[in-house]
C-alpha cells in the first residue's frame, strides 16, 4: 500500500454537476453525488454511487486489477442498447483508508460509455 503525496497526488471531491453515464441512449446511473478523483498527472474520474446506478445492467466479472494506491478493483459488463460491453466498470469494494470515500462507488471507462457533466 502507498499513500499520496507530493510525488503521487490524488484528491477525491464533490462534483457540484449532475452526472450521466449512457450507453447508446440507455442510462446506467445518474447522480448529483458523484466524486471527482484526480489522481497524479490522469484524466479525472468520476466515482458515483451504487445507489444511482442502475445495477440491473451490470453483471460482474472475473478481472481484477491491483492499485498500489488504492486497492483492488473489481469489474462489471453493461448489457445496454442490445450489447455488451465488457468490462465498462470497475469499483473499489475495500479501498486502502487513504481512499475509503470511493468506497461503494462505481466508474465507467469513457471510451466504453458516455459520461455528461448535466448543469
Amino acid at each position: 500500500m502507498r499513500l499520496p503525496g507530493p510525488d503521487h497526488p490524488i484528491t477525491i471531491t464533490p462534483n457540484p454537476k449532475r452526472v450521466r453515464v449512457s450507453i447508446d441512449g440507455v442510462v446506467i446511473a445518474d447522480t448529483t453525488h458523484a466524486l471527482t478523483l484526480k489522481e497524479a498527472s490522469y484524466p479525472a474520474v468520476q466515482y458515483v454511487p451504487r445507489t444511482d446506478a442502475n445495477l440491473t445492467l451490470m453483471s460482474r466479472t472475473d478481472r481484477v486489477t491491483h492499485c498500489p494506491y488504492k486497492g483492488d478493483a473489481n469489474y462489471f459488463s453493461v448489457v445496454a442498447g442490445g450489447k455488451t460491453v465488457a468490462n465498462a466498470v470497475w469499483t473499489y469494494e475495500m479501498p486502502f483508508p487513504a481512499m475509503a470515500d470511493i468506497a461503494g462507488h462505481l466508474a465507467f471507462y469513457p471510451d466504453k460509455v458516455k459520461i455528461e457533466e448535466v448543469a
